[in-house]
């Protein structure tokens, strides 16, 4: 998997950096505690905030939507959906994303263009997502200032990926990515500038969607997505600690 700096990040060296936090209880993780949450925001700054430019592209407003499905016999087993990007894509390409992308000037705010492009990008529709709210602003190295809009889903949507945009959706148990110990670091230096971001690689052991790939296969999640993965924990780890 190249990057577009031409390198794999799966081969840049790591560590975990979790400074002895915890893995989030899965009480903190269920609905109710969710909803509480962002009702009531806890004092807190986002881990990572920004990559180091790429090239000099025009800032480009975007939003993506962070879907927790509520899976579980009483939905107390969120897992986190995720979608792998096609090859062909102009940006990002082959990476594994959050459904998201630019905000468009017919959009009505960011949570509208995350809500569109959700349904554009795996057919999720509005009857089966409930927003929370937001997390601060991303901004990657190709200057997209993303903003990430969190959401529970309901487990009975159907989905249908766009095979343009998607090569197949999954699903990760949000318990494993609030769990620092799964976290990597890695860092690297090209041409003097020195950068950094997280990886959060998983194998799955089943899958709740049809369109997914083996399920032998190592999700690689990294960069962005990664990054505002990380972020999310650090706002619940925030939260936990009142």
């Amino acid at each position: 998997m190249k990057h577009t700096l031409g390198f794999d990040p799966r081969d840049i060296p790591w560590s975990v950096h979790d400074q002895n936090w915890p893995a989030l209880p899965t009480t903190a993780l269920h609905s109710e505690q969710l909803r509480w949450v962002f009702k009531n925001p806890p004092v807190w700054t986002p881990e990572v905030k920004r990559e180091p430019p790429i090239g000099q592209r025009a800032p480009q407003a975007a939003a993506v939507l962070v879907p927790i499905v509520m899976r579980g016999e009483h939905g107390n087993e969120p897992h986190l959906l995720l979608t792998q990007r096609t090859q062909h894509l102009s940006s990002h390409a082959g990476q594994i994303a959050f459904p998201g992308g630019k905000v468009d000037p017919e959009d009505q705010s960011v949570e509208h263009a995350a809500l569109r492009e959700a349904e554009e990008e795996v057919g999720l529709t509005s009857e089966h997502i409930e927003v929370l709210g937001q997390l601060p602003s991303y901004i990657t190295g190709t200057s997209f200032h993303i903003t990430p809009v969190v959401a529970l889903v309901s487990p009975d949507h159907t989905l249908r990926p766009n095979a343009n945009e998607v090569e197949f959706a999954f699903e990760v148990p949000l318990s494993f990515l609030m769990d620092p110990s799964n976290h990597r670091l890695h860092h690297w230096e090209n041409n003097g500038v020195q950068r950094q971001w997280y990886s959060m690689p998983y194998r799955p052991a089943t899958t709740h969607l049809p369109n997914a790939s083996n399920p032998e296969t190592e999700y690689f999640i990294w960069g962005a997505t990664a990054g505002m993965i990380r972020n999310f924990y650090r706002f619940l780890l925030a939260s936990n600690s009142l």
